[in-house]
């Protein structure tokens, strides 16, 4: 497991394709913070595109996809392509061959189009990252250290919880998607639990609606992920809880055989406006008993700089380990694959 932002070599340019709200909130805060230089922003609605322009100090605002691509080859800019999973195989193929290319999760909306949009990155030669960027969140390189360092002894446990009111009416684009929740949310936690300990064997899961939100396809999660008789990995989520703050969870739990940490993510409480994140630990090797650990940043929009410094860092160095390739992406495409297969009552068995 590796997770690292610095680069030691050339900062590639950005040339930015759409302008929505994870832009706006993530994507361009993050490259601000890490000192990025977004060169060129386009979006089929060009407003949008020119209030983040004035907003970040975006030097080009293109009219149309090859306007942006003309600045970006003249510049020299790696891609970020920050669209809705349906459109990204009508762009990817004007992509120039053997650029650099970071398209926003998911990866597809099925596993048919995850295969494509595979099979298209490699016959142009592209070096293309996928943005699971939760695997780059503070606190989860903060557990990851602590891991690594074998201060909770081996990993045996991974619990992720969310019960909460997200409002879902922020995102109109999900009300006629024919698969939402673990798609666009838990898809990040099956991607965190493949990070942490590889591709399961199978997986058992349900994805249901909610009587207060009959109109989105599902909204609510269980999701086992099968590693064997020793160790466990569960997803439960559920974002109805609509009875206030009180009894609100979210949190990812690791558990090894002398110790654990546990994570508050306050972004999911009290949404959008949040609380403060949490990390607290636990080894059996001292007699302090949990401890909290201050951090430093938080899932949005510090995670962002990962996907896309590691994605500069492979141009760099081709034969580097890129976290976020394609070629790692796809194995989550195909356990979400799996997830909807189990919850509608087909095989789930792993047949890679």
């Amino acid at each position: 497991m590796i997770t690292n932002i610095e680069i030691t070599d050339k900062i590639y340019p950005i040339a930015i394709i759409g302008a929505g709200g994870i832009v706006k909130d993530a994507h361009l805060p993050a490259y601000k913070k890490a000192h990025f230089n977004v060169k060129a922003i386009y979006d089929l609605d060009v407003t949008k595109a020119r209030k983040l322009a004035n907003d970040f100090e975006i030097p080009f605002v293109c009219s149309d996809l090859n306007d942006l691509i003309y600045v970006a080859q003249k510049n020299h800019c790696v891609y970020d392509m920050a669209l809705p999973a349906s459109a990204i195989l009508s762009v990817l193929p004007g992509i120039p061959d053997g650029s650099g290319v970071l398209i926003q999760k998911p990866m597809g909306e099925d596993l048919e189009q995850a295969q494509a949009i595979l099979a298209l990155c490699r016959r142009k030669n592209l070096t293309a990252g996928i943005n699971f960027q939760l695997r780059h969140a503070p606190y989860i390189t903060m557990a990851e250290s602590i891991i690594n360092q074998g201060l909770i002894g081996k990993l045996h446990d991974i619990d992720i919880r969310l019960n909460v009111d997200t409002p879902w009416h922020l995102w109109d684009f999900m009300f006629d998607l024919p698969r939402m929740e673990i798609l666009y949310h838990s898809i990040h936690y099956i991607d965190l639990i493949r990070y942490f300990l590889g591709n399961p064997k199978r997986v058992f899961a349900k994805t249901t609606k909610h009587p207060n939100m009959p109109e989105l396809a599902s909204t609510r999660s269980s999701i086992i992920m099968d590693y064997g008789d020793m160790v466990r990995a569960n997803i439960n989520t559920n974002h109805g809880h609509n009875f206030g703050l009180k009894n609100m969870e979210s949190y990812i739990k690791f558990e090894g055989t002398s110790g654990a940490i546990k994570i508050r993510m306050g972004v999911y409480l009290n949404y959008p406006k949040g609380l403060p994140d949490e990390f607290e630990f636990i080894t059996l090797n001292d007699n302090q008993g949990w401890q909290k650990r201050a951090i430093n940043g938080s899932w949005f929009p510090d995670a962002f700089m990962g996907p896309m410094a590691g994605l500069m860092n492979k141009m760099n160095n081709p034969g580097s380990l890129y976290v976020n390739s394609v070629e790692d992406a796809i194995h989550t495409m195909e356990i979400v694959e799996q997830c909807y297969q189990c919850s509608e009552g087909e095989n789930s068995e792993n047949t890679r």
